[in-house]
């Protein structure tokens, strides 16, 4: 098991344990597992991500204070969820994470993220990569809130 898996699994216990929300210390964890707080930082923002179903807070001095909560949701509210997740911009990776989601918590069928997933797609949004991510994090999440809606 590499650092990183080490690393996710010693957080992801810590919020089993507490109830979905836990508040760590970058350099105490660091030291704790004999590795650097960069690669807390690392797991943090590659593992424990809005997509994933996770709001991180960040403090700066002291230590690093980080708290990370677990976002509890249903198939009622997940898509909701994702519609604040989306910043301004959205990568296709990541929208083809939140429709897995979506799938996941049967929220959409299956025919609904094919039509989403095509009308955000690379292909269909001939812009410049930082235009297409915001015009697909816009046509995105007009997309989940008009699913709602009926």
């Amino acid at each position: 098991m590499n650092m990183s898996d080490i690393i996710e699994k010693m957080l992801l216990d810590m919020l089993k344990e507490a109830d979905g929300s836990v508040e760590i210390q970058r350099n105490n964890l660091a030291g704790e597992l004999n590795c650097v707080p960069s690669q807390i930082n690392y797991v943090i923002q590659t593992r424990f991500t809005p997509e994933r179903g996770y709001i991180i807070e960040s403090r700066r001095g002291g230590g690093g204070g980080v708290r990370i909560r677990t976002v509890k949701t249903d198939a009622s509210t997940y898509p909701m969820h994702i519609v604040n997740a989306v910043g301004s911009t959205l990568s296709y990776r990541t929208a083809a994470v939140f429709v897995q989601n979506l799938l996941d918590y049967n929220c959409i069928t299956e025919r609904e993220a094919h039509i989403i997933l095509g009308a955000v797609n690379d292909k269909v949004l001939p812009f410049t990569a930082d235009v297409r991510d915001v015009v697909r994090a816009g046509i995105f999440k007009s997309m989940i809130t008009s699913l709602m809606r009926g």
